[in-house]
């Protein structure tokens, strides 16, 4: 079994890793809780916070739902990926509703224990082969092709301070660039062969 202790840290991003993603425009974590948005879909809403230490900024990376990943495998620039919040466990979602504050595109959380829709797929945008943990990748919505990013508005109660996270069409805008930050991440070296045949995310 890994635990969090024994844990190696490789130089890439690699599938079934538990991390934070940090906005390094707006200095900002990706986070998730179980409040719905009052418009737009309804479903669990996503946001971005300045605080480091919420568990609820954590996700876990997967691959997409035809293409699963084994556990501590590096994932590639151009891979699809699905990024399940561990606390609620449903994945950062998008589609066609307006973010409530700036009217965008809304970013949400959606499905059960870690099973959605095509809706849950982020294609990673970056120049290396592999997502490397030190640089910053975009992560472009595989339905309606638009990039996640954080606006400069901030919601009030009932949780106030929080920034907006949308989907926007240009991936050169403020608020597009992600990085990894604190986490989990894991080798395949972590699990035996017979682990890492059944062990699929």
């Amino acid at each position: 079994m890994l635990s969090l202790i024994s844990a190696k840290i490789p130089d890439f991003i690699t599938c079934g890793s538990v991390l934070k993603l940090y906005n390094v425009d707006y200095k900002i974590r990706l986070h998730s809780h179980d409040v719905k948005y009052g418009s737009g879909s309804g479903q669990q809403s996503v946001t971005g916070i300045s605080i480091p230490e919420d568990i609820n900024s954590h996700w876990i990376i997967k691959g997409s739902i035809d293409q699963r990943c084994t556990r501590g495998e590096s994932i590639k620039c151009g891979d699809t990926v699905r990024l399940q919040h561990l606390i609620t466990t449903k994945n950062l979602h998008s589609h066609l509703f307006s973010s409530p504050l700036s009217g965008y595109q809304e970013i949400s959380c959606y499905g059960t224990n870690g099973e959605g829709d095509t809706g849950d797929h982020w294609l990673v945008v970056c120049d290396d082969e592999f997502w490397y943990r030190s640089k910053s990748v975009k992560l472009q919505h595989v339905d309606t092709k638009m990039f996640l990013a954080a606006s400069q508005q901030t919601y009030g109660r009932p949780i106030s301070g929080q920034y907006e996270i949308i989907g926007i069409s240009r991936p050169d805008a403020y608020g597009t660039n992600w990085k990894s930050m604190e986490g989990v991440f894991i080798h395949k070296s972590d699990f035996t062969p017979q682990e890492q045949i059944r062990d699929e995310l």
